[in-house]
């Protein structure tokens, strides 16, 4: 890969990079919409990922290329930058707008050539991926300064305010503060984590992509927002909180009259049902007990699909045929939901059994091929080059 995204750069830049970098992608093993609730979420960086080769120039221009997608750009440099349509490079481009923006820093032409191997669209975090090795490239190159949970605020800002996505920050601090076969559990109110060997013993981490596509801006990912904040506000008649994540299942029994909206309470619910599991898997992953964490992980996806309805027949039909195949001890789906990917904790040695069989069943549920991967746990952003 390595050699052949250099020969591209120099394809289409006409000389060789001076840099490159990797940022990888993420999935969530278990806490799923909880991180734009102040709530607990246990991802973890995986090693399929975006790599990006970069090039400093004399010119007063920023160019934008991608082996992933069409459509690419040329910029002139100025003081601010605006979001144009819907391609992809307005996620690196709000990631310059947004540094350059924070830091007095000077600055030239660049040359900027990506190449990702994250499903687009599959809920792995692939924007994140992006923005997260665009600020880190721009860091290392020009001395920023930046410490690592700064860039993950910057970008997060990008998603939010230049992209237009209500996202929490899960995603980008998943990107940038991985580590090998490690799974992060993260306040994400706090933003306090701590790190979990995340030891799979004889299970492999199965990431199944529905090959439905969903874009997180378009789909309703922002409603559901909207309606945890509207729940939010009905229990603060009564009680003193910030975010819905704050309750303990107990106590939301106790002030849940105060949601008379029916979907409004099945979203808090789900919300603060999901926090506790999150604080259940965590103790069983930290012993070992990867059965019972499996449980959880079918119980998560249940309230996702009944509660938050966030699921989809495509996801479904996936987790329906985990749960009866009997070398598979947990499944649920992972990222926003409404198209997307499963995971599923895999006994080794049923890799291509289970691929097999997933697709035979699949494919006559919905009408085409879902797409199997097993992954390992990988690490968060690198400097691969550097001139």
């Amino acid at each position: 890969m390595k050699d052949q995204l250099h020969q591209l750069f120099e394809k289409n830049f006409g000389y060789t990079p001076q840099y490159e970098f990797f940022a990888p992608g993420r999935v969530n093993l278990i806490g799923e919409h909880i991180d734009y609730n102040g709530g607990l979420v246990m991802p973890c960086a995986i090693t399929m990922g975006t790599w990006l080769c970069v090039g400093k120039t004399d010119e007063n221009v920023i160019r934008f290329r991608s082996l992933n997608f069409e459509e690419q750009i040329e910029i002139p440099l100025q003081n601010s930058f605006s979001k144009t349509g819907s391609e992809w490079f307005n996620y690196p481009l709000g990631v310059i707008n947004e540094l350059q923006k924070a830091y007095d820093w000077q600055w030239g032409g660049l040359d900027l050539l990506y190449h990702g191997n994250i499903p687009i669209g599959s809920g792995l975090s692939s924007s994140a991926s992006i923005e997260v090795v665009t600020a880190f490239a721009l860091n290392q190159i020009y001395d920023l300064g930046i410490d690592r949970l700064s860039l993950v605020k910057h970008c997060k800002k990008v998603e939010n305010e230049f992209i237009g996505v209500n996202s929490g920050i899960m995603d980008q601090f998943a990107v940038a503060f991985g580590e090998k076969d490690t799974a992060i559990v993260l306040n994400c109110d706090t933003l306090k984590h701590k790190l979990i060997a995340c030891n799979l013993g004889d299970y492999s981490l199965a990431i199944i992509n529905t090959n439905k596509h969903r874009t997180l801006a378009d789909s309703k990912y922002n409603e559901r927002v909207q309606e945890c904040q509207k729940a939010l506000q009905c229990l603060q008649q009564e009680i003193n909180i910030n975010n819905l994540c704050e309750l303990s299942a107990e106590k939301f029994a106790l002030h849940q009259h105060l949601i008379e909206d029916e979907i409004l309470l099945k979203r808090a619910t789900h919300v603060i049902k999901e926090n506790d599991r999150v604080i259940s898997a965590a103790k069983l992953l930290s012993e070992g007990n990867l059965n019972s964490f499996g449980k959880l992980m079918y119980a998560s996806h249940q309230s996702l699909k009944e509660l938050y309805e966030v699921s989809g027949k495509e996801l479904d039909t996936v987790v329906e045929f985990c749960n009866g195949y009997e070398h598979v001890i947990g499944a649920r789906m992972t990222g926003a939901g409404f198209g997307g990917c499963a995971i599923a904790l895999l006994k080794k040695g049923f890799e291509e059994d289970f691929a097999k069989h997933l697709s035979d069943y699949y494919v006559n549920k919905i009408g085409y091929y879902a797409t199997i991967y097993v992954e390992q746990i990988g690490a968060g952003p690198t400097t691969l080059r550097t001139i």
